[in-house]
């Protein structure tokens, strides 16, 4: 078997950060299992990927807007300078080490995702249950190497068993990004609810999809790009409110009064009971904010990186508003609610990921064999969702 494997890669020492955008495709090496070198290499297997999806995450890592020091500072303690991108994944285990059987039940040929917060399970919060929080955890992708990649190395603790014949192998790629979107819809008790989404972005549109799910009897998107609104009606949005971003942006981090009163209009004039956050820009912070009726809540989801302001703090605060910031998967809760949901066909969620958030998987699909980054950077700007063929 070959010793090396392609891979996309982020190298800091060709690409300066500020001064490059994307990612190279270039050889690597293969992971090996070597206990006799590392013995806690019998706890960890190497997976054959089979798709890999394009996140959020990794458009800021390509776009250089997120995740610089967490990338630098890992490679910094490894000694190296390339970063193997991507952390959403469906494979086939091709090799276990010695304990993995035995302690995780896991072998060669097993169909897995992964959870991509590796924990170290000794820390405060891991013992106390709040493992998505660990505060040492690694990410795949970004604090370690990650599944852009023919073949990753992962600890079988982290894995997740998929069933093939449940959930087809195109949406399972996606499950851990869809595991985010069921965090945040979990975060508040949405049955019977009017809920609004700020950002109809892929995991916005996964947010609309487990809401109708989860009991919301309405359901409101905020979105500025006319395709992501078609997308969110078509997905099960009651309404979709649009504006102008390039006006928002002009505004800086202060609310846009009008879709404040857009949003109240569609909501029995009260606001919303709940809001989800998922873009991540100041704008779009106070927005959910001022949308959201006295006494309900908002969940933070969306992430940039900065100091931010709330406006008119002291009316979110007569107003009872409860905050609530979301990360990652409650580890493995959250990935059990994933299967149910995608498992149960009559919710329509699988269907509508296949056929609309990635049409179908043929323009979305991009095999590593013809990866080229102009190319490949045109199809992000088309789509929300992209996934790599290995």
């Amino acid at each position: 078997m070959t010793k090396t494997m392609q891979a996309l890669v982020y190298d800091k020492a060709t690409m300066p950060w500020d001064t490059t955008r994307g990612f190279i495709k270039q050889e690597m090496p293969r992971p090996e299992l070597d206990e006799s070198r590392d013995p806690a290499d019998g706890d960890r297997v190497i997976v054959k990927i089979i798709y890999a999806g394009f996140c959020g995450s990794d458009r800021g890592i390509w776009h250089r807007t997120a995740f610089k020091g967490h990338i630098f500072e890992s490679l910094k303690r490894e000694g190296a300078t390339t970063r193997i991108i991507g952390h959403e994944m469906i494979g086939e285990i091709v090799e276990t080490g010695s304990r993995v059987q035995a302690r995780h039940g896991y072998r060669a040929k097993d169909l897995v995702s992964t959870e991509s917060h590796i924990i170290c399970g000794t820390c405060y919060q891991c013992q106390i249950g709040q493992t998505h929080i660990c505060a040492r955890d690694q990410i795949i992708g970004i604090s370690r190497d990650g599944c852009f990649a023919e073949y990753i190395k992962l600890p079988a603790g982290v894995l997740w068993p998929t069933d093939r014949r449940k959930i087809k192998l195109k949406v399972a790629a996606v499950q851990e990004p869809f595991g985010n979107a069921v965090h945040a819809c979990t975060a508040a008790d949405l049955r019977g609810k009017t809920v609004a989404v700020f950002g109809c972005g892929t995991i916005g549109l996964f947010v609309i999809m487990i809401a109708k799910a989860l009991g919301a009897t309405r359901v409101i998107g905020i979105e500025p790009v006319a395709r992501n609104r078609e997308m969110a009606l078509s997905l099960g949005a009651d309404e979709v409110i649009g504006f102008d971003a390039a006006k928002a942006a002009a505004h800086g981090w202060a609310a846009d009064k009008e879709v404040g009163r857009a949003v109240r209009e569609a909501s029995r004039g009260i606001g919303a009971d709940v809001s989800l956050e998922m873009a991540g820009f100041n704008s779009s912070v106070n927005n959910a904010i001022q949308s959201t009726r006295r006494g309900g809540e908002v969940v933070l989801f969306g992430l940039k990186q900065g100091n931010f302001h709330i406006q008119d703090l002291d009316r979110m605060i007569v107003n009872g508003l409860t905050l609530r910031s979301v990360v990652g998967r409650r580890i493995f809760e959250t990935w059990h609610i994933t299967r149910n949901l995608l498992e149960d066909r009559s919710n329509g969620i699988q269907k509508h990921i296949l056929e609309d958030i990635l049409a179908g998987g043929h323009e979305t699909l991009v095999h590593i064999d013809d990866f080229e980054r102009d190319a490949f950077a045109a199809k992000l700007a088309q789509w929300p969702k992209l996934l790599i063929e290995f």
